[in-house]
């Protein structure tokens, strides 16, 4: 096993001169064999220089080519001082070489090999020992290349690794990110249109309890509703939360048929709502239906806290391959300077979480004053999702 570096991976605290240093001792101990037991009984300084050709190989991995060099001097000098006593090829001189063709340059590989295949042929006397010479040289060369080439293919991958696992750890952080946004878009509708609904109940609550007793109780009942449905939505997010094996479909997910329940609390305010909804909903996306349903109840809650209107109107209709979402009222609207579309929208968090659930859904919104500048209008058009989950007919 390799570091994608290229070093080996030695056991904790194992310098790699360790093992280098051992193939000097079994070269060294090599060339000395090969001078103690030739025909010949040779001076001392022989078996010096048949260790001189190993001394090198500890620092073979940092300088491949000067250790080459260290390790051939001696090893010529014994050729032609006593050449008997030198083995056909140096364990030393294979090492060093081999350590050339694995880890220097490719002009500094091929230029040694040419020297090498050059001196082979040109210093060997016996055609035999030349062909020996070059097998042995080559072969050595080739497997130094095939091990570089193993180490490089070991780079590229574990360099496209880690890109992988950036890619993955940025994907899981946007998509965390995506889904904190989505959860406080939820929270922000629920709460939002609920707390809007309760307190101005509560509010209207002290008069209309001395003057008209069953309008108060329509009052009380209609903060019950609101507060009932906030929490079951609530529950159901946070159950989102603190279940980390849950998936999104425990999400609360409305559909087009609740917006009467929508409707009818908002009429417990005090507000008119007239509200048309397409007959067929059979083939309408989850996620649209859903994108819809918070729209028509963000809108409603804007129209609620800030309108003062006494008339809204929620038109949900079906055309071709679009859901369009129109809610208007007849509220004081809002001065012309502050007229924004979905291009330079800026206000509330609700009106930005309008244009992101329709953005998400593929589609658009807009939002800014009424016909004749009278009132408030927000309308968007959602694309019908060919691929996406289908709710049966009638929501």
């Amino acid at each position: 096993m390799e570091h994608a570096s290229g070093r080996p991976n030695w056991p904790a605290g194992l310098s790699p001169y360790v093992p280098d240093s051992l193939l000097a001792v079994a070269a060294a101990g090599v060339a000395v064999w090969s001078v103690y037991h030739d025909e010949t009984a040779w001076p001392w300084w022989v078996c010096v220089l048949a260790v001189a050709t190993a001394l090198p190989l500890p620092w073979r991995r940092s300088r491949p080519l000067t250790v080459l060099v260290l390790a051939t001097v001696p090893s010529l000098v014994i050729s032609v001082v006593a050449h008997s006593a030198n083995p056909q090829v140096p364990l030393s001189g294979v090492i060093a070489f081999y350590t050339v063709a694995e880890r220097s340059s490719d002009r500094a590989r091929w230029s040694v090999l040419a020297v090498v295949v050059a001196g082979n042929v040109l210093g060997t006397h016996s055609p035999n020992g030349a062909f020996f010479s070059l097998v042995t040289s080559v072969g050595t060369f080739v497997f130094g290349s095939l091990v570089r080439a193993q180490r490089q293919l070991a780079r590229v991958q574990a360099e496209r690794a880690r890109e992988t696992g950036e890619r993955a750890a940025s994907e899981a952080a946007r998509a965390v990110a995506e889904e904190r946004a989505r959860i406080a878009r939820e929270m922000h509708d629920i709460l939002a249109h609920a707390v809007s609904l309760m307190v101005i109940q509560a509010e209207a609550g002290p008069v209309v309890v001395r003057n008209d007793p069953d309008r108060a109780i329509r009052a009380f009942d209609t903060i019950a509703d609101a507060g009932r449905d906030a929490m079951v939505q609530l529950r159901r997010v946070l159950g989102v939360l603190k279940d980390p094996e849950a998936g999104r479909e425990l999400a609360p997910q409305p559909r087009l048929a609740e917006l009467a329940d929508v409707a009818e609390r908002v009429r417990g305010a005090g507000l008119r709502v007239e509200l048309e909804l397409p007959e067929e909903r059979g083939g309408l996306a989850a996620d649209v239906q859903a994108a819809a349903y918070r729209i028509v109840q963000e809108a409603l809650t804007n129209t609620i806290k800030h309108a003062g209107a006494d008339r809204v109107a929620i038109r949900v209709r079906r055309t071709g391959e679009v859901l369009e979402v129109v809610v208007s009222d007849n509220g004081r609207g809002v001065p012309p300077a502050a007229d924004r579309t979905v291009v330079g929208w800026s206000g509330g968090r609700g009106l930005v979480g309008i244009r992101e659930r329709a953005a998400a859904c593929g589609g658009r919104a807009e939002a800014g004053p009424g016909p004749a500048g009278r009132g408030f209008l927000v309308s968007a058009r959602l694309p019908l999702g060919a691929g996406a989950k289908v709710e049966g007919v009638g929501g």
